[in-house]
């Protein structure tokens, strides 16, 4: 029996949400009916996707893996209709130019890329991956199109139209078997001795030291990276805890191990990637379908 468009919706649905509960929820379908499609769905890939738990369930190596598959072709099928019912956009050939952040390059672009190629395949695409605020200044200059950032909490560039198309929380990484992750929050305060990794990208360690003051502790530092693969390693084996947004955790490291991610005890606010562009400027056909592909990306937690 081959799998249904059914079945991986609901599969993309618990991958991103953490738990049947709330995947039925969302859809708005019993949780019996989920439950069904996803045992119907592993029968017929001969694996497991998913280890069930008190707390929801997780993903397994394969499951995350054949996430990415099914969320291409959930994506292909929406693109198909798209181009299909828009004539235009498959003649559109003037060059787009993007800005990106360093997150956004890693985790949000190369899904939006693929889109958009799909839909205008005669664009000619030039990226730019920097610093949101060298971002700012190109797009104010018009030297960009359009840019896909990281916003740090409470920023708003005067000069920008910002358009959010994911709000990612921050989580603690912790190595599997690390006592906190009997847990489901954990207090930072908690983990004031233990050696934290910090990623230098996006302002994310800034994050961690703003919360650190606040709560009047310093944690060691074990290492600064702008890789978060060298921070996933480096949790995974032990040799520190991380405070990352849920746009970046995937349980496995390049190596295999596993890591797990617990909610805050703290209030840390969620930054946001969002699409901008300059004000007063008009948008080219080629980057208003570009904003309109970044509209409907869903971003979600792969736990």
């Amino acid at each position: 029996m081959a799998f249904s468009l059914r079945q991986l919706q609901y599969f993309v649905a618990v991958a991103e949400n953490g738990s049947v509960s709330s995947a039925s929820h969302i859809l708005c379908i019993s949780q019996s009916t989920v439950t069904e499609a996803l045992r119907e769905l592993e029968l017929d890939l001969g694996f497991r996707l998913l280890d069930r738990h008190a707390r929801g369930a997780d993903l397994t190596l394969k499951g995350q893996y054949f996430l990415r598959h099914a969320r291409k072709i959930l994506a292909d099928v929406a693109d198909a209709r798209r181009a299909l019912g828009d004539g235009e956009a498959m003649t559109l050939s003037a060059p787009l130019s993007v800005g990106v952040t360093p997150l956004v390059a890693s985790y949000v672009y190369s899904d939006l890329l693929a889109r958009f190629r799909r839909a205008f395949p005669n664009v000619a695409i030039e990226a730019v991956e920097d610093a949101a605020d060298y971002l700012e200044h190109l797009l104010v200059g018009g030297e960009l199109d359009v840019a896909v950032i990281v916003l740090p909490p409470g920023r708003r560039p005067s000069a920008l139209h910002t358009e959010p198309i994911e709000v990612s929380p921050y989580r603690v990484w912790l190595p599997l078997g690390h006592p906190a992750s009997a847990d489901e929050r954990v207090s930072l305060r908690d983990l004031a001795g233990e050696p934290h990794v910090l990623l230098t990208v996006d302002e994310i360690a800034e994050a961690s030291e703003i919360i650190w003051r606040r709560l009047g502790i310093r944690p060691p530092v074990a290492f600064r990276t702008r890789s978060v693969e060298a921070v996933r390693g480096l949790v995974a084996t032990g040799c520190g805890v991380a405070v990352l947004p849920d746009l970046t955790y995937r349980p496995w490291s390049l190596e295999g191990d596993k890591i797990e991610a617990r909610a805050l005890v703290e209030e840390l606010p969620a930054i946001e990637v969002v699409t901008a562009w300059r004000r007063g400027s008009p948008l080219s056909p080629a980057a208003a379908g570009f904003l309109s592909i970044a509209a409907t990306r869903h971003g979600g937690r792969t736990r």
